[in-house]
């Protein structure tokens, strides 16, 4: 059984995009790696903050029916650099109870261990999912912080907290919970203050994603805001330098409760837009890296709406988070126009349909983000599907199978697997131009 403590898979759980075949064999070789990974490993590989993707790994493979051969090679590729926990203290983990001294802790990924255990013992008290709705949508000071925090460092600890919904896994839960708390809340003034001015000017009828993309493509003031010599360019380059700027678009887009289903298809579709328009002929096919997190994100939006635990309220309320982060992630590197023809014209290094695509992407060198961007773009043709005549779902039919094949060919091209903001021209310096016979 899955606790908050324990890793425990099987098939009879339905994440939101899988394939029939998986086995249990498969699910208890995962099951017992995931749970070495939540005991013996830091949430961060170094100092630096980046993060450890095992276990978003692992599901994913898990989801695409990989077989436990493919599941422990791919783990015993990426443990090698993995990073052992802090040790834990005791006393702080008593002290976080205390909700004026839970706040001191937080932003520092040395109490990583600290939160873990926290949190697995607010769950074995309160249930996991009513600890997720304490501490993300509850609406008070804490809450509101927290679930600002986790959609820092590019989405990573929401996608974890998804992982663990669509899985049913209380100990990822924890992790994802524990992860967003280490993590910063620079993007607090952008999400929280787009909210508000959205409730003050009372917008009914909201824009549609990609006419906010076309509209933010158009302002150069606010495209040319990030520079290349910035640390972090959605940080220093649109939330600090033209956050109010930023703010103005973003609250453009709100959501209502009886288009939930329709508006998280728009954020995928919007998301998958962009990403996969990003290119920069005639250099080589590459999916920002940034971007890209925004597809691989999307996918849990789908599990989030299944959940009875979850109000309606806190649906709405997450996804307007989603959508404005995704276009404030978009200016962020400048604003690169879609190139559609990219995707239309593009010829597959094999051509096939998404099972072999799933095949390639099993046996691909990789820490987890190809595999996921793959489930994502295929989770996406199924959810969008109902939506492709309308005119703001401007990826349709056979674009989905060309994004899955440019996904899958540009992990293996050679060079840097993704190209790192794409809107400069100094982020495609580094890749070679395709051969003539592709152009």
């Amino acid at each position: 059984m899955a606790t908050p403590s324990n890793v425990k898979l099987s098939t009879t759980q339905k994440p939101a995009f899988y394939l029939p075949n998986r086995t249990q064999d498969a699910a208890d070789r995962a099951s017992e790696l995931l749970q070495e990974n939540h005991e013996k490993h830091h949430i961060f590989f170094n100092k630096d903050g980046f993060h450890n993707h095992i276990a978003h790994h692992l599901l994913t493979l898990w989801a695409l029916a990989a077989s436990p051969e493919q599941i422990q090679k791919h783990y015993d590729d990426n443990k090698s650099y993995q990073r052992n926990p802090v040790e834990l203290e005791r006393n702080v983990v008593d002290d976080m109870h205390d909700p004026a001294s839970f706040k001191k802790y937080l932003g520092d990924e040395h109490y990583y261990h600290d939160f873990l255990v926290f949190f697995q013992k607010e769950m074995e008290q309160k249930g996991w999912q009513n600890v997720i709705n304490e501490y993300l949508f509850k609406g008070d000071v804490r809450a509101d912080d927290m679930l600002v925090r986790s959609l820092a460092g590019f989405l990573h600890p929401l996608i974890h907290i998804g992982f663990a919904i669509e899985h049913e896994q209380p100990a990822i839960a924890a992790e994802g919970l524990a992860q967003a708390a280490v993590h910063d809340n620079w993007m607090g003034p952008l999400l929280l203050n787009a909210e508000k001015a959205a409730q003050q000017s009372n917008v009914k009828q909201s824009k549609t994603l990609v006419q906010l993309l076309d509209e933010i493509y158009e302002d150069k003031e606010l495209s040319n805001a990030p520079k290349w010599s910035d640390g972090n360019k959605l940080r220093d380059g649109i939330v600090k330098r033209v956050g109010e700027r930023m703010v103005s678009y973003a609250r453009q887009y709100v959501v209502s409760p009886d288009e939930l289903e329709e508006k998280t298809a728009e954020m995928i579709n919007a998301a998958v837009y962009y990403t996969g328009g990003a290119q920069h002929p005639p250099k080589q096919v590459k999916f920002d890296f940034y971007y890209m997190h925004c597809v691989n994100c999307s996918i849990f939006f789908s599990a989030f709406l299944k959940q009875s635990w979850l109000s309606t309220e806190s649906k709405v309320r997450l996804l307007e988070w989603k959508g404005r982060n995704d276009i404030a992630m978009y200016a962020s590197r400048r604003s690169p126009k879609p190139l559609m023809d990219e995707i239309t014209n593009y010829r597959p290094k094999e051509p096939s349909g998404w099972d072999a695509i799933f095949e390639r992407i099993k046996n691909l060198e990789d820490d987890g983000h190809g595999s996921k961007l793959v489930r994502a773009l295929a989770h996406g043709q199924e959810v969008c599907k109902p939506y492709e005549q309308k005119e703001n779902f401007r990826i349709k039919g056979d674009m989905w199978l060309q994004l899955g094949h440019m996904a899958a060919d540009s992990v293996t091209d050679g060079g840097d697997t993704w190209v790192r903001s794409a809107g400069f021209d100094e982020a495609w310096e580094k890749f070679e131009d395709r051969p003539m016979a592709q152009l």
